[in-house]
């Protein structure tokens, strides 16, 4: 059922609105507010589906409040209320992003057309929110432990930002899901995600598979060939395991980020990106910077927002959940029947002392799957887990 709030201080317009939209439709829950400051009192505790406001308001003025419904919850559409002397601040609210405006006295056509569009964009808003999740999901990282639920909570809130991130962690943690959960849960996952292995790219390379190169620029440049910072223009780039980037490569890196330019190699004509910066490392920075193998400069830069990643030893406590997903996933990858463990089985694996992190848990989990019996066991554990 959807939910209308009006906020007019004028009492006959305030009920003239709440008779018409009533009488439209029995589905419609209308409410009032007689002043913005009440209006947003409501909107913090309910959740509307549309909100009219008037813009001439005594305490907070309609402006003020569709501002303050923007940052509280801006997938409400605002529909603006003008008397005639209104128009030209109707008119502006739109830029600010308003859904519309209706001048008084209101058109009853003109007033449910707005009223039912603005209600199908809001529902059209919440699926793709839904779709968004679940599209999400793929890249969620499984666990209810104190730590891995402040990683979540961290994603959660920069995600919605285009602030730079470095995730740090031993291999085999899942640095590359946070990057991935980073960039699905953002604006700009609409955009390519490019992923860059730093670590797997010779030093003499690493700066053309970056920015690109012209043709002739080295001895097998045969053509023109854009880079990896050209391909996320408007998405992602995941410089994974950034702690083995060459000095000369990172001064680059250094001035992408600080100009959003880059030059391929053998060219002096800068190409603008829009890229947002997210990298990885299993390095200690700190030492490295004081060794000479890494610019402080570049890692106060990437160092924007810092997400750590635990070992699997330090959250055994979801090592169950693991072992659950896993058996699932694997199973179904499979294609065959879906595998129980013993209470036996997953304390044995709970006290394992896992150097490969969760990466080394699911290729046990998979081994045990097909080597297993019926129900893996205890036994089957110390069998076919054995390093």
């Amino acid at each position: 059922m959807p939910q209308i709030l009006v906020i007019e201080d004028e009492a006959a317009i305030r009920r003239v609105l709440t008779k018409i939209l009533s009488e439209e439709s029995d589905a419609y829950n209308v409410d009032e507010a007689e002043d913005g400051l009440i209006g947003i009192e409501k909107i913090k505790k309910e959740d509307y589906d549309l909100v009219l406001c008037d813009i001439k308001m005594p305490k907070m003025d309609g402006v003020e409040v569709l501002e303050a419904i923007k940052k509280i919850k801006p997938e409400i559409p605002v529909v603006m209320i003008s008397g005639h002397g209104d128009l030209d601040t109707a008119v502006n609210t739109m830029r600010l992003g308003a859904f519309d405006y209706i001048s008084k006295p209101p058109d009853l056509n003109r007033l449910l057309n707005t009223v039912r569009n603005a209600l199908d964009r809001k529902e059209l808003v919440v699926e793709n929110k839904l779709l968004k999740k679940k599209v999400s999901k793929n890249y969620e990282m499984v666990g209810e432990s104190e730590a891995i639920s402040q990683i979540k909570d961290m994603i959660d809130k920069v995600s919605q930002t285009d602030a730079r991130v470095l995730i740090t962690g031993p291999n085999g943690t899942g640095k590359e899901l946070v990057a991935h959960w980073l960039h699905q849960k953002s604006e700009r996952s609409k955009g390519p995600m490019i992923e860059v292995n730093c670590a797997a790219i010779p030093s003499e390379l690493i700066e053309s598979e970056l920015f690109g190169h012209v043709k002739g620029a080295f001895t097998s440049a045969n053509k023109d060939r854009a880079g990896k910072f050209e391909a996320a223009n408007g998405g992602t780039i995941f410089l994974d395991e950034i702690g083995d980037m060459s000095l000369s490569a990172q001064a680059k890196v250094l001035r992408a980020l600080q100009e959003s330019r880059i030059q391929r190699v053998g060219s002096d004509k800068d190409i603008k990106v829009n890229v947002r910066v997210v990298a990885a490392t299993n390095k200690d920075l700190s030492k490295e910077i004081e060794e000479g193998k890494f610019r402080e400069d570049l890692y106060h830069r990437l160092a924007v927002i810092l997400i750590k990643v635990p070992a699997l030893n330090d959250r055994r406590e979801d090592i169950p959940l693991l072992i659950e997903y896993f058996s699932s996933k694997i199973a179904n990858e499979q294609g065959i029947s879906k595998k129980s463990f013993s209470t036996k089985a997953i304390k044995l694996l709970q006290e394992y002392d896992w150097t490969g992190n969760i990466r080394e848990l699911r290729n046990v989990v998979e081994r045990l799957i097909i080597l297993g019996g019926a129900e893996v066991s205890e036994e089957d554990v110390k069998m076919f887990a054995s390093k």
